[in-house]
């Protein structure tokens, strides 16, 4: 399983899936080559499922059970992001390499994490239990979409198909949470977080339109003010911040693993956070942005155009916001605080990109699963729901299962957690192969 799983991510790392908004500008021939690759790689996983594509490049595959009564569904992404030419990786971002690390020997490059890592994983998890002539209990279908970085519609070309088929999933696990060290300040334990729920992805773009005109001649409160004006009236107006029933549930299991000196306060404190959420929501606010995104809906400002030469008065001025909707929040309430907050009607609103906040999933029987597995490979960890921030191609499944949950079973540190969509994004080789003796686990364990 070692060299294989290995072997198999540095060979997905080397081809650039880069996906694109615009289908002009992807490279097709490399999604082709990471196909090819896949098959290659896992040979029984293509030979023995029943496969159906999606979308351009999107995979679906169905591995029958011994009964199809509560089907689960795995999900990664083959795409990734672009890499910035300027950032300072210390290693080839497409090289696949080798190479120490701040975690032992790691695999380096743009999508170990975020999300090849997943889709090496399950795959290699599939092949083991194939090669020892497992047999599931349940039905178990692997969705890779190919657009996911775009928010494209392979994956919800995979949800049509599996509702055509009148599948309803027991459970769906996408990437998303981890094996997350140093997430919470004086917490040495590693944090299994598990995501119920992700925040909505909604993009807001702010228009301000003049005359414009000769740079020597400025008038006042021109489209580039106006936009500018904006944007600091919004970062002054932030949104009401309360801490939802995940984020308390998350509180409440970190209370027995507070630092000694400060388990007497805080012990209680975390202990009732369902009955304290004023102070606990306070708490995070204090804790810096990371711990405050947990609480609230967040704007940032993302994307800015104006003039389109140093000695020309713009005569439109854009700025593109970039909202993450808090669970409970609206996007059409998102719209009304922004228009507030800017209180200027010269400026005009355009919705870009819209979408709501995932229903919330229940923490019972499939989450228990989730559960008793990190306990089994991580036993450091401690297990627990929270909210996502990011946004995952699983919010799509939410349509036909109320049990959807983010995880990617890999150790992080927060080092690597601030690498992805950046620079020096890398795995862990012992992690990776512990990921995918989690997903073999995962399998082994579906009830009967």
């Amino acid at each position: 399983m070692t060299d294989r799983v290995v072997a198999a991510l540095q060979a997905l790392v080397r081809l650039p899936t880069v996906s694109d908004r615009d289908p002009a500008r992807v490279d097709t021939d490399a999604f082709d080559r990471l196909l090819a690759e896949l098959a290659a790689q896992f040979p029984l996983l293509h030979e023995r499922l029943d496969l159906t594509r999606v979308g351009s490049h999107g995979l679906l595959f169905h591995w029958a059970g011994a009964s199809a009564e509560r089907p689960v569904v795995l999900m990664a992404h083959l795409d990734v992001v672009p890499v910035d030419g300027d950032a300072p990786w210390r290693h080839d971002p497409f090289g696949g390499e080798v190479h120490d690390s701040d975690v032992g020997p790691a695999v380096w490059g743009r999508g170990t994490l975020d999300d090849k890592g997943c889709v090496a994983a399950i795959c290699d998890a599939v092949e083991s239990l194939l090669e020892a002539g497992h047999a599931p209990a349940q039905d178990v279908w692997l969705s890779f979409g190919c657009d996911e970085e775009v928010s494209g519609t392979a994956a919800v070309e995979a949800v049509e198909v599996l509702r055509e088929r009148g599948v309803t999933p027991w459970l769906v696990l996408d990437e998303g949470g981890a094996i997350a060290g140093g997430a919470f300040p004086g917490v040495k334990s590693p944090l299994g977080v598990i995501g119920v729920t992700e925040k909505g992805t909604t993009s807001l773009e702010l228009v301000a339109e003049g005359r414009g005109g000769h740079a020597s001649t400025p008038a006042r409160n021109g489209p580039t003010a106006r936009i500018a004006r904006a944007i600091l009236r919004i970062e002054k107006s932030p949104f009401p911040a309360s801490a939802p029933a995940p984020t308390l549930e998350l509180m409440r299991r970190l209370a027995p693993h507070v630092p000694l000196p400060l388990r007497p306060v805080l012990k209680p404190l975390l202990g009732r956070a369902d009955r304290l959420a004023p102070v606990v929501t306070r708490a995070l606010l204090a804790a810096g942005p990371e711990a405050a995104a947990m609480t609230r809906t967040t704007v940032a400002t993302t994307t800015l155009s104006g003039s389109p030469a140093l000695n020309v008065i713009a005569s439109t001025a854009k700025a593109g916001l970039n909202v993450r909707v808090m669970v409970g929040d609206t996007v059409a309430g998102v719209v009304e605080h922004v228009r507030t907050a800017i209180d200027d009607e010269s400026i005009r609103i355009d919705v870009v990109e819209s979408g709501e906040p995932s229903p919330i999933s229940p923490m019972d029987e499939p989450f228990e699963l989730l559960e008793a597995c990190i306990a089994e490979v991580f036993p450091e960890a401690v297990a627990t729901p929270y909210v996502m921030m990011a946004a995952t191609d699983s919010r799509h499944f939410t349509a036909i299962s109320e049990h959807v949950y983010r995880f990617a079973p890999f150790r992080m540190t927060k080092a690597q957690r601030q690498a992805i969509h950046s620079y020096d994004e890398h795995i862990g080789v012992a992690d990776l192969v512990d990921g995918a003796r989690w997903y073999a686990r995962l399998i082994e364990r579906l009830p009967r």
